[in-house]
Parts: C-alpha cells; sequence; structure tokens
C-alpha cells in the first residue's frame, strides 16, 4: 500500500506526474528535477533525492510550513511554495496529494485555451491504471 512508504523519489515524483496533461520534465541548475506545466514550475526535487519542494493552497501555506519536516521554500515562499526538507516524515501518499494539488494550481493560473488544450483535470481515467 503507499500509505506505508514514507517519503518520495525522483523517480517516483516522475512516474506520478508523468502521465498528467502537459507535464514536462527538466533538468534546471545543474541537478534539480523540474516538473512544469504550461512552462512554469510546480515541484522541484534535487536528482539525487531528498527534499521537495512544490506550491501549496495560499490558506494552507502557513498551516504547512510550520508543520515539522516542512518549511516556506527558500526563493519560492512568496508564491507560496513549500519545501518538504524531512520527507520521511510523511507518507508517499501524503506528499502525491501535495503534488497533484500543486499541479491543479499552476495548471488552473495557464490561459484557458491552453487549459482546454490540455484536456479535462482531473482526468476521470485517471484511477484505471
Amino acid at each position: 500500500m503507499a500509505t506505508a512508504s514514507k517519503g518520495i523519489t525522483p523517480a517516483q515524483l516522475e512516474k506520478l506526474c508523468g502521465s498528467w496533461p502537459g507535464v514536462t520534465r527538466d533538468i534546471k541548475w545543474g541537478a534539480d528535477l523540474v516538473m512544469s506545466v504550461g512552462g512554469k514550475m510546480f515541484a522541484v526535487m534535487p536528482t539525487e533525492g531528498g527534499r521537495i519542494s512544490f506550491k501549496v493552497e495560499d490558506e494552507r501555506f502557513l498551516e504547512l510550513s510550520d508543520q515539522p519536516g516542512m518549511i516556506a521554500a527558500p526563493y519560492l515562499a512568496r508564491a507560496r511554495w513549500i519545501s518538504v526538507v524531512e520527507p520521511k516524515r510523511f507518507s508517499t501518499a501524503e506528499l502525491s496529494d501535495l503534488i497533484r494539488t500543486a499541479y491543479g494550481l499552476i495548471r488552473a493560473k495557464l490561459t484557458k485555451k491552453l487549459q482546454a488544450e490540455l484536456g479535462e483535470w482531473p482526468p476521470s481515467k485517471e484511477r484505471k491504471k
């Protein structure tokens, strides 16, 4: 069961986001795996693993950044990003839900035309896998 495992690896991040509409993967700043939609980042993780940073809902930013193992993301806190500095404190399922939310938040800021081109979110067939 996914809830039994802790943290998330770069491979798990790629597998989680890889089938979402319009997601691109890139390596930036030398060794950071960056997941984007419509050219806008929604999650960043070093390629060797460890911490992960992503966008969160404005109303949850303070709540999440005050939790042990999470901080306001350096350089991105003003955009309401958090950094999970102790990912093993959190279940893979919990982190996956937060990353899915991050994708949705960034996707919602894209133009309506681009959102329509990407298709339905969340996809109705996402659970078939």
